[in-house]
């Protein structure tokens, strides 16, 4: 299995999932952020999981699930002192 490729973000955009990631951050900035997002993309370029870190702590992580067809078929979302959720599309 090959390593997921991971890049940084400052925010999303939207509602529907996978999420749409926005304005895409160095990794050397992140030393002066808070708050950012963290994701891990296959070789297809298919988010597989996006975490938003604050403080070095994850909040909130993205779990994706993709079909044969390449489209999303389940998404876990799991946000901090929750237990995860298992969403079928």
């Amino acid at each position: 299995m090959t390593e997921a490729a991971l890049r940084y973000f400052l925010t999303y955009r939207g509602v529907s999932l996978p999420l749409c990631m926005a304005e895409e951050l160095d990794p050397e900035a992140l030393r002066n952020r808070n708050t950012y997002f963290r994701a891990a993309y296959d070789t297809a370029g298919r988010m597989q999981w996006v975490e938003k870190l604050v403080y070095g702590e994850v909040e909130m992580r993205h779990d994706y699930r993709y079909g044969e067809d390449g489209t999303l078929r389940e998404a876990t979302v799991t946000e901090q002192d929750e237990a995860p959720r298992v969403l079928s599309l």
